[in-house]
């Protein structure tokens, strides 16, 4: 894949700049934009930017990240707590994703959006109240492994980083999650399936490939 260096702020400018563009074709009430990949890779801090630049716009935003929605301790740790699958398959709470976040933003809904469900410390619900993104609202979803479950995503970005610069950028004590993300390489493919790659092997040189390959 042919990638072009660019900045972070030109990459925020791209990515409003597409939802302004595509909102513009879009029938239903409210935009859903996913931002996949490693927390490691910078994508709550990515959210961050485009969720400010959107607001300058003018538009309604809210930011969820999945490491609200994991599921309880004694289903994380089913199978022990350093389990490549379990991680994989078993942490993120997929269903309550559905039902709290996207149906509310379906054709006819409530748009009252449930930010977080689950204080992984205190392995408690979060007791969060809802929050009312209005029609024209923009949602930013970010997290690993968002790919694959068929959420109703208007726009994507994967952040990919090498296998080798993932190893670097996380901590020892969380390296056993490697394989889930090579599972997730082979199994999804996000390169190919996200509307946008971005290389962030160097944080402070990113690269990315364009909306349809196109610069």
């Amino acid at each position: 894949m042919l990638l072009e260096a660019i900045t972070w702020e030109r990459l925020t400018d791209a990515v409003v700049d597409q939802t302004t563009r595509t909102s513009a074709e879009k029938s239903g009430p409210w935009f859903c934009i996913g931002l996949d990949g490693s927390f490691d890779a910078g994508v709550g801090d990515l959210a961050a930017r485009v969720g400010d630049a959107l607001r300058l716009r003018g538009r309604s935003v809210l930011a969820v990240s999945t490491a609200g929605f994991l599921r309880p301790a004694s289903l994380r740790y089913e199978y022990g707590r350093t389990d490549p699958d379990a991680y994989y398959n078993g942490w993120f709470d997929t269903g309550a994703l559905w039902r709290e976040v996207f149906g509310p933003l379906e054709t006819g809904g409530s748009g009252l959006v449930l930010p977080d469900l689950w204080d992984p410390s205190r392995d408690r619900a979060t007791r969060s109240p809802r929050v009312a993104l209005p029609e024209g609202g923009v949602l930013l979803l970010y997290g690993p492994f968002l790919l694959g479950h068929w959420f109703p995503f208007d726009l994507t970005l994967h952040l990919r980083l090498s296998p080798g610069a993932l190893a670097r950028r996380t901590a020892a004590a969380e390296r056993w999650t490697l394989p889930a993300f090579q599972r997730y390489e082979e199994e999804v493919g996000p390169v190919e399936s996200a509307d946008a790659v971005v290389s962030v092997d160097d944080l402070r040189h990113p690269a990315w490939s364009g909306f349809g390959g196109d610069f």
